[in-house]
């Protein structure tokens, strides 16, 4: 399971878009969240948007793997469709902020891939944040103020890429998923294999 994490605006869910594009056996986790639906958004593909009361009877249902509060809305990951992506052989993308992470590590440590996206520049991070036009002077200075906390999280990810160029980002993405995919204890079946054509055998 490959869990990115970033403050808003250094481009997780870009890098997210991308990687999904280029590889067909990553599948994205998505969250059921309270929070807003945005005029390009689409439920059930982006998010599971829900009302507050949905989500806090699937939270005492014991229905989601994680789940966080970020910017006074609610995300959680459904854990049926976790266990039943695992199941048919996928592997689970993760764009969750650094609490959800830390919820995953606790429960599954050994199936966890982590990579935390830094902006270049706090300067960078603030201009990306107005450019996307999404959130008044306001929020934008929030989202900064949150930032900050964010970040501070850094040392507990298993990677960590500084986005100055996205494409390369996406790029140092691929080439850990590829290498994480090729450790031993994650190649399914390899002990037998190498039974197999045992020369003692």
């Amino acid at each position: 399971m490959l869990v990115l994490s970033s403050p808003s605006g250094a481009g997780k869910s870009s890098i997210c878009r991308a990687l999904l594009d280029l590889d067909k056996n990553l599948y994205l986790s998505i969250s059921t969240t309270t929070r807003k639906k945005r005029p390009n958004e689409v439920s059930g593909i982006d998010y599971n948007f829900v009302t507050l009361d949905e989500f806090e009877y699937k939270l005492s249902q014991n229905n989601f793997i994680e789940h966080a509060k970020v910017f006074n809305n609610f995300y959680g990951t459904d854990k049926s469709i976790v266990e039943n992506k695992i199941n048919e052989g996928k592997d689970l993308l993760f764009d969750i902020d650094w609490q959800g992470a830390q919820q995953l590590r606790e429960k599954m440590r050994e199936d966890i891939v982590s990579v935390f996206i830094l902006p270049p520049s706090k300067k960078e991070l603030e201009r990306r944040l107005k450019e996307r036009g999404q959130d008044t002077d306001e929020v934008v200075k929030e989202r900064m103020s949150e930032a900050t906390a964010e970040i501070t999280h850094w040392a507990e990810y298993d990677y960590v890429i500084i986005n100055e160029d996205l494409n390369l980002s996406v790029k140092t993405v691929l080439g850990i998923l590829h290498s994480e995919r090729m450790k031993r204890i994650r190649q399914i079946g390899l002990g037998e294999f190498v039974r197999s054509i045992s020369l003692d055998n």
